[in-house]
């Protein structure tokens, strides 16, 4: 880890702690995994409205399993892309049932072949359940990763290949978690807190932008 990495840490560490937070409500490992399923392309606060009542709904893997379609739809239906996102959990804890008993597995493998269920997901249940070093790459990670200078790339896994390489282990998981908050926080994607920041010096972007400011300056 080079001293600049360790410094952008040791600044995350110092105003988000080391605590490991879940942002999405759950209490089995397979409510974690439906809710992951769930909050793509959601916020994770309307995922936990929804969840609210459906856990209660459907309260074990073969309720989900056993689930009408339509129905699921409907109650799913405000996290949005509700017609696919229904069909794969009803999906997935079919095959859980089936190949799993039941249980939700850990392996990076077995949970990607798991219907609806990508690197992102499988990684959040990997990290929070397991706690299987993993990094988690979402838009704020993408996002703020390429800021930092952590990567240059757009695709997801290829993020995740380099922020492995760029990050220690025992900040691979508390990395996304930090960069979450940070995001929403902070650096938003649209008119980001640049005066609130506590990494504008390390910020490419910022430090651009403050560049050009510079040379367009009357002198």
């Amino acid at each position: 880890m080079t001293k600049r990495t360790k410094a952008i840490l040791d600044r995350l560490d110092e105003a988000y702690t080391r605590e490991y937070k879940c942002y999405l409500n759950y209490e089995t490992p397979w409510q974690l995994l439906i809710a992951t399923m769930l909050s793509a392309q959601c916020t994770d606060a309307r995922v936990n409205l929804v969840t609210a009542d459906l856990f209660k709904k459907y309260d074990t893997v073969e309720k989900f399993a056993d689930a009408d379609l339509r129905e699921l739809e409907q109650d799913i239906h405000s996290t949005g892309f509700y017609h696919n996102k229904a069909k794969n959990i009803i999906a997935c804890c079919q095959a859980l049932l089936e190949r799993h008993g039941g249980e939700v597995p850990d392996t990076l493998e077995e949970l990607t072949a798991l219907a609806g269920v990508g690197r992102k997901t499988a990684n959040v249940i990997r990290g929070n359940i397991f706690h299987q070093p993993s990094i988690v790459v979402d838009t704020h990670v993408k996002r703020i990763s390429k800021k930092l200078g952590f990567t240059k790339e757009d695709d997801p896994e290829k993020v995740e290949y380099d922020l492995m390489n760029v990050l220690p282990e025992d900040h691979w998981i508390l990395y996304n978690i930090q960069i979450i908050t940070f995001g929403r926080q902070i650096c938003f994607a649209r008119n980001p807190k640049c005066q609130e920041c506590f990494l504008t010096d390390y910020c490419l972007e910022y430090q651009k932008t403050k560049k050009q400011k510079k040379t367009e300056a009357p002198k």
